[in-house]
């Protein structure tokens, strides 16, 4: 997180656009430019604003008792517990601070926290619909191998791999949201709470949510099918499965008792991967469907500029990332005793 925070700062570094033109306007005098920049710190050398960059996103940062300087932890707006003072500066525990909004003023968490569970809903449907299907086709797949069905669901998974989901999903909402939407009920753009027309009241419109989560799903379907197959080939000519079949095991007890637990170690590796890559990837989604997400509130930040919003949006991505490698390790012990065991003597 340290390394994507200063990374993330020097790329828009490289930006150059001065963002007191956001805040006071094309048109505003030199005067009122340079008066903004100073305000935010702008104005300072480029190692100094990192430093502050670092400061505020730290839970542990310094901060100055001078009352002339600017501080953003003035009551009421970010919670902080005083770890110790000196008669300059204090230390405080708190929570990690983005900045204000350029456009609306309002804090950048604020904003983010209000579209982030949208877009976690929608890539976690993704992720669902993509795991279900894709193990079903690779184990169906696996088990006709050679067959005219185990042919044609090579060939649709790389179909769905070659598809871009930003193409897959005009693709859907032509069909189904234009063309068929007498029949299906559903309409080309819309967000996962909508208000009513007479009444104004908020309701969650969950149909909104099923053409993204299947545009966003087809290439995790596609290769979590191909995944399936061939760990499940791969098993099912392992000594173990011929002998439970030598024993007079059923087909079933063989495939779903033995060799799919087996099969699925790197199925969890794929799926936890692409969790973390449907964040990033439902940006596209959710600007064809103008779907109010993360994705579409960092599109927006990025053409009016608005640049806390964009560097915060990429620090919630890498966040999220972060966690699901931790997830991956935990869902390896639960699946095989092998790992947990082995990590024990390792320790």
């Amino acid at each position: 997180m340290l390394g994507v925070s200063v990374l993330v700062f020097f790329l828009f570094q490289l930006v150059r656009f001065n963002p007191a033109y956001a805040l006071a306007g094309e048109a505003a005098s030199t005067e009122t430019v340079a008066n903004i920049s100073r305000e935010l710190g702008l104005d300072r050398p480029v190692g100094a604003q990192l430093l502050t960059h670092l400061n505020n996103l730290s839970p542990l940062s310094r901060h100055a008792l001078d009352p002339a300087a600017r501080n953003y932890l003035e009551p009421g707006s970010v919670k902080a517990i005083t770890i110790m003072s000196s008669s300059s500066h204090r230390w405080v525990l708190k929570y990690p601070y983005l900045g204000r909004s350029f456009q609306s003023g309002r804090p950048v968490a604020s904003l983010l926290n209000a579209t982030i569970p949208n877009t976690l809903l929608l890539a976690l449907t993704a992720m669902m619909f993509a795991t279900f299907c894709g193990i079903i086709l690779g184990m169906l797949a696996a088990m006709q191998q050679g067959s005219w069905l185990d042919r044609s669901i090579t060939a649709g998974s790389v179909m769905g791999i070659a598809l871009p989901s930003f193409f897959a999903a005009i693709l859907l909402q032509l069909i189904f949201a234009y063309l068929l939407s007498s029949f299906t009920g559903l309409k080309m753009t819309g967000n996962l709470y909508e208000a009513d027309e007479y009444t104004g009241q908020i309701y969650l419109s969950l149909r909104n949510l099923i053409l993204p989560a299947i545009a966003l799903g087809i290439r995790p379907v596609a290769v979590i099918t191909q995944i399936t197959r061939s760990s499940m080939l791969d098993v099912l000519h392992a000594d173990y499965i011929r002998t439970a079949r030598a024993k007079g095991l059923g087909s079933g007890a063989v495939v779903y008792r033995h060799a799919l637990k087996n099969a699925l170690i790197p199925v969890i590796t794929s799926v936890t991967g692409w969790l973390a890559s449907l964040l990033a990837g439902a940006f596209f989604i959710e600007v064809v469907f103008n779907y109010n997400g993360l994705g579409l509130e960092t599109v927006n930040a990025i053409k009016t500029k608005d640049i806390p919003v964009a560097t915060g949006a990429v620090l919630y991505i890498a966040l999220v990332f972060v966690l699901v490698n931790m997830l991956t390790d935990i869902l390896y012990g639960l699946a095989d005793p092998r790992v947990k065991m082995s990590s024990k003597q390792t320790s």
